[in-house]
């Protein structure tokens, strides 16, 4: 068929690409993917988790493109769904999440605002040696026009996540009963509990780090998907599948997401940014994993000796590890304070200080903040289910869906990681610089 490619995929099989997609699929944005790890520094713990983004973008696409069959959505609204999704990631830095929330503290923007920044044009697609080969590039907003999408509908689904509705427009399935007949499932198809994003990297991720939790009933969720007065539903028939969707992702995020030496390795390499001079992070939006690494160490000092560490796995280690479970009100409030990224900061000075040794080798971990950041649809837990005319949350149906929204993603309330050789100084500093 002319305009159309099929692409193997190790995950879905055969995806099959057409007509504008195929043009957004070559942009340089979407190439340098390629060179973007998708899970960041996690193949130091799973050694097969090298898959890049550009895969997960290009499966993302594929289930829009099922869903939207599924849900039997009018052509202009699958092609401006599909077209978010396959450009939902072009905006991440490099290694992905890791460094989500020092590139935020630096910049002021999360990935899906650079993403949007792209589409419009406000921010280079490539840099200017590239051009000097390419030549100019129009930005993916005038493709997308010329081809009878909106660029600005399209940002807006990528945004979505972001967005608060005002309670007069959400679902309202406290009582039972849905109202406003508002269009919300474009939306909740790229940022929500059954969105295609989440639908492909937990299949994707489990695949290549071999673990055996990102098991998806893909068929019958996609005979069971619909939609009622504007929002993404699933029939009761499909509970024991959104059940498994829910499990999946909850899995993933202790098994794998919030792996404890992955999140040490993350952190070091977040050092070693803070480390160096503001202009590291320069265009960065342009970089692969090698060309920012390449960056780092060029600049010397306590980031190159870092990101050394990292090349030959010499990983800081566990001074510190406090679980959620035993502590007070008032430690969990104190966590919640520090795990804003400046105070986290200078705690890790204060316990630095106090051990007597360089700040470059203390780091704080408390997740939740840096969580909420790169995932924000880690609180849409509770999936619409219809039954009949009315819809009710998951967790009216299932004891199992219950449980899992009270279930932590990650075992720890605090790690602080630390080289071996001062872990002892720094555990006993840790703990009087945190607690008192």
């Amino acid at each position: 068929m002319p305009g159309t490619k099929v692409i193997h995929d190790s995950v879905h099989g055969s995806v099959k690409v057409e007509e504008v997609f195929l043009e957004l699929l070559e942009r340089p944005e979407m190439q340098r993917l390629h060179g973007v790890r998708q899970l960041g520094l996690a193949h130091l713990v799973y050694p097969g988790a090298n898959h890049s983004r550009l895969e997960h973008s290009l499966g993302t696409y594929h289930m829009a493109d099922l869903m939207a069959r599924a849900l039997d959505l009018p052509r202009e609204e699958r092609r401006t769904l599909l077209a978010a999704a396959l450009l939902h990631d072009i905006g991440h830095a490099p290694f992905s999440h890791t460094l989500e929330e020092v590139v935020h503290a630096r910049t002021g923007k999360d990935h899906m605002e650079v993403t949007t920044d792209l589409i419009r044009g406000d921010l280079p697609p490539i840099g200017p040696e590239a051009e000097e080969v390419l030549g100019p590039v129009r930005p993916i907003g005038d493709v997308l026009e010329r081809n009878g999408i909106s660029a600005a509908e399209v940002c807006d689904l990528i945004s979505s996540s972001r967005q608060e509705l005002s309670a007069g427009q959400t679902l309202l399935i406290e009582n039972g009963q849905a109202h406003f007949g508002t269009k919300r499932y474009l939306s909740q198809l790229i940022s929500g509990p059954l969105d295609v994003d989440q639908m492909d990297y937990l299949k994707r991720d489990a695949y290549y780090t071999g673990v055996a939790h990102g098991t998806i009933d893909m068929d019958r969720l996609l005979q069971t998907v619909a939609l009622f007065h504007g929002d993404l539903v699933i029939h009761k028939g499909g509970l024991a599948s959104a059940e498994g969707l829910m499990v999946a992702r909850a899995l993933m995020y202790t098994s794998v997401y919030f792996h404890k030496t992955a999140r040490i390795a993350e952190l070091m390499l977040c050092k070693a940014v803070e480390h160096a001079p503001p202009e590291v992070l320069d265009n960065v939006h342009l970089l692969t994993d090698c060309e920012f690494t390449s960056r780092l160490k060029a600049v010397g000092g306590a980031t190159s000796r870092i990101m050394t560490l990292l090349d030959y796995r010499r990983l800081y280690k566990k001074a510190v590890m406090l679980p959620v479970s035993g502590l007070s009100e008032d430690q969990i409030d104190r966590l919640v304070v520090l795990s804003e990224y400046s105070n986290r900061k200078e705690k890790e000075r204060e316990i630095a200080e106090q051990a007597g040794v360089d700040e470059a080798e203390v780091l704080l971990d408390i997740p939740h903040r840096s969580l909420l950041l790169s995932e924000p649809r880690i609180g849409k837990t509770d999936i619409p289910i219809l039954d009949g005319d009315r819809v009710k949350p998951l967790s009216r149906y299932s004891p199992l869906a219950k449980a899992l929204q009270s279930r932590g993603v990650h075992d720890w309330a605090v790690m602080v990681s630390t080289p071996l050789e001062h872990r002892e100084d720094i555990e006993r500093a840790a703990a009087r610089a945190l607690f008192g």
